[in-house]
């Protein structure tokens, strides 16, 4: 008897050849109905790649759906956080996963606990970047208490119910950017940092580090005390000219929060001799831009894809254990740091 071959399981299907063929290399959206039966018809007339099939639809899978919630669409960074999030959950082999990313404007403690409440009701898993608050602690435990996860990603949260963190080692980033200004400027002068809000644990951390740099290495840097941009980029570019207005022998300009694209375009305001050397974080194109241009002389970026990766699995993995599964897992991965040279 004739093996069945794709002409004969298309026909048995009702589908078209074409059809067939995206199923099985996966080469196009089908829809699941009809990549089911497309399996069906595999199943029953013993079809040779029937496997194979099982394997593009993930059949004996569970399903999942994780839910998470970024900072605002507007920041370039957390628009690549987002696709690569949906990415790492669709390409998981040991899931049929469905990713709900949504990204808030309103980072006040308590709409981000509201909606840490609200994506929680649908998903099986939470991620989220967030500010370190009571009200979002409260939020994260009443999730835990429905054997919902939640991960911190990028910042930590002090919840002690949260399931894990995913993201680096923030005082090793800021002292990562004390080393880079001290062999940077001369001596003696004044270097600043920027932070969006020490709620942020992540910005805290990278400060302490870059402080902590300073004092042990570089005493001939005099630090100002921190400026606050409150992740705006234009209160960070009024900041930066007030910055240099007031302090003319300001050399230096770390910044460890939101805001870099209204430092970079204060750069430009500024005469060429009165423009510190800037350190920010995260590569997107506009940072980079300011890599080639000059306005940026380093940028310490996280490795967005890694990040997706780690925090998919760790929900994966919170989900298929038993309830009373112990302990917080914690994932630090490494920096990658950017020069003009390495564009």
């Amino acid at each position: 008897m004739r093996r069945p071959n794709m002409t004969t399981l298309a026909k048995e299907a009702g589908v078209g050849l074409s059809t067939v063929d995206r199923v099985l290399n996966g080469r196009a959206d089908v829809r699941e109905e009809t990549a089911s039966r497309v399996l069906e018809a595999a199943e029953r007339i013993g079809f040779y790649a029937t496997p194979l099939l099982r394997q593009r639809l993930k059949t004996d899978a569970p399903q999942k759906t994780f839910a998470f919630l970024l900072q605002q669409k507007t920041t370039a960074f957390y628009e690549l956080l987002g696709t690569a999030l949906r990415e790492a959950v669709e390409s998981s082999p040991s899931i049929r996963g469905k990713a709900i990313v949504e990204f808030m404007d309103d980072l006040t403690p308590g709409a981000v606990a509201e909606t840490l409440r609200r994506v929680g009701r649908g998903a099986d898993g939470v991620g989220i970047v967030a500010a370190d608050h009571p009200s979002v602690t409260a939020a994260i435990d009443e999730l835990a208490a429905r054997q919902v996860p939640v991960i911190a990603m990028i910042s930590d949260l002090t919840a002690p119910s949260r399931s894990g963190y995913v993201g680096l080692d923030n005082r090793k980033v800021g002292r990562t950017a004390g080393w880079l200004l001290a062999n940077m400027i001369p001596a003696p002068s004044t270097v600043a940092i920027f932070v969006g809000s020490h709620r942020y644990l992540c910005q805290e951390a990278c400060e302490i580090g870059f402080r902590a740099f300073l004092r042990e290495n570089a005493p001939h840097l005099h630090l100002l005390e921190p400026v606050a941009t409150f992740e705006s980029d234009q209160y960070a570019f009024e900041a930066t000219l007030d910055l240099v207005k007031r302090h003319e022998s300001v050399k230096g300009v770390y910044v460890a929060g939101g805001g870099i694209g209204g430092v970079m375009a204060a750069m430009k305001e500024l005469e060429a001799d009165k423009r510190p050397q800037v350190i920010g974080h995260d590569l997107t194109q506009a940072t980079g831009a300011g890599l080639v241009s000059g306005t940026l002389k380093a940028v310490l970026s996280h490795p967005i894809k890694e990040i997706a990766k780690e925090t998919v699995e760790i929900l994966i993995a919170r989900t298929l254990a038993a309830p009373d599964a112990p302990g917080v897992t914690h994932r630090i991965l490494p920096m990658h740091i950017y020069t003009p040279e390495s564009v």
